[in-house]
């Protein structure tokens, strides 16, 4: 099995160049270790090619002569290579000053870097050299049974955002926490252990969750632990919304500007929430865009389904987000979640895929050459004429386009 894996490993971006600078510079003290060793024991490829190394990391970083980003804080470091990169640390323990601190660091063996991972399947480490696997009691059992144990009693309380990361794993592997563990991270959550963690943090593993393969369900799981009711969004993810939302959002869109105002109930504060968003440190775009869709609500849903030109549809739906236009028209299918009536749904995809991106082949200066005079009635005049474009009324084409501007009393 080992030596299989250091050929999965070679056929991974970057891993033929990592083993190519471990053999070449006779490096017999790095392992590759956490969710690179879990996903190929499990058959699948691995996201990332986390490294650690026991004793100095300078030799592997001069082997792998790549990019280099170093991060002082852990002693960490990422090279970049042409063809991936490889996240390279040295073995450490680690000690919490207090729950939800950033934890102390300092060197110590391989053994001992287990031992502070977050669940015993991402505690297996994979020999460079020679292909040997070395992992915490149960760890390959877990993997097998397909279960997320934490590794101490404190775990969640030392780093909630283990929490998070329980939500994730789970939803993305298909994994179920053990009973221990299930029982821990509930006690966590209800003694308000998130409390304790920077919003930066949380944030970074809320956005992490957001680019998940399947973001909905893992999102999900974290509102079944309990997760995002005590972060202060609501309880409930409101999965088959976010989902048809997430098919109506164009390429241009923002999921996580989606997702987030889907977390959010449309009569909750927006004072609040801003405050909320802030605090977990989301863009001042994101947060915008997200507060305006919340705004728009079921308002902007029953709206939609209630159009009946394209120039009306193109009043409501321009001035918003195109995340908000795509939250909506999935918020306006029936209740019941039969889909029998998707006309909202409908008009929302014939804005973000069609309608908005008409444009006419005049601007202002063709009006102003024409002899109407600078300022409001320029503007008046061009969305005039879109509305009669956008509603059968007007064929494209300068010249129809300039008569008909010209005729706008």
């Amino acid at each position: 099995m080992t030596s299989v894996l250091l050929d999965v490993l070679a056929e991974q971006p970057g891993g033929s160049r990592l083993k190519h600078a471990v053999d070449g510079a006779q490096l017999a003290n790095v392992h590759l270790v956490g969710g690179s060793v879990r996903d190929m024991l499990r058959g699948g490829t691995p996201r990332e090619l986390d490294v650690v190394v026991e004793g100095e990391i300078e030799p592997l970083l001069d082997a792998l002569d790549g990019r280099l980003i170093r991060y002082e804080r852990f002693g960490t470091a990422a090279v970049f290579l042409d063809n991936g990169r490889v996240d390279v640390t040295r073995a450490r323990r680690e000690r919490y000053e207090h729950p939800g601190a950033l934890p102390q660091v300092e060197p110590a063996t391989l053994a001992e870097d287990l031992l502070r991972r977050d669940f015993t399947v991402n505690a297996i480490a994979l020999s460079l050299s020679d292909g040997a696997l070395s992992a915490v009691p149960e760890a390959q059992a877990d993997l097998a049974a397909r279960r997320l144990r934490v590794l101490h009693p404190q775990s969640f309380c030392d780093d909630p955002t283990r929490l998070l990361r329980l939500g994730r794993y789970g939803a993305r592997l298909g994994f179920s926490p053990d009973s221990q563990t299930a029982k821990l991270a509930t006690e966590a959550v209800g003694n308000g252990a998130l409390l304790t963690v920077s919003g930066a943090r949380i944030g970074a593993e809320l956005r992490l969750a957001f680019s998940e393969a399947d973001p909905v369900g893992a999102l999900a799981a974290l509102a079944e632990l309990g997760v995002l009711k005590a972060l202060g969004f609501t309880g409930d993810v409101p999965e088959r919304v976010l989902e048809t939302a997430l098919t109506l959002l164009p390429e241009d869109g923002d999921a996580s500007v989606l997702l987030l105002a889907g977390l959010i109930d449309a009569d909750a504060d927006p004072a609040a929430t801003a405050l909320l968003l802030d605090r977990l440190q989301f863009s001042a775009t994101v947060r915008e865009r997200a507060l305006a869709a919340i705004s728009a609500g079921p308002s902007l849903a029953g709206a939609l389904s209630s159009c009946r030109l394209a120039s009306q549809l193109r009043a409501l739906a321009a001035p918003l987000p195109i995340e908000a236009v795509a939250l909506a028209g999935a918020q306006s299918t029936s209740t019941d979640g039969s889909g029998s009536d998707n006309r909202g749904a409908a008009q929302a995809e014939r804005w973000l895929k069609q309608l908005r991106h008409v444009q006419l082949e005049i601007g202002g200066g063709d009006l102003i050459a024409a002899g109407v005079p600078e300022g409001p009635e320029v503007g008046r005049r061009l969305q005039a004429t879109l509305d009669r474009r956008l509603d059968g009324e007007l064929a494209a084409g300068r010249e129809a386009e300039l008569a008909a501007a010209l005729e706008i009393s």
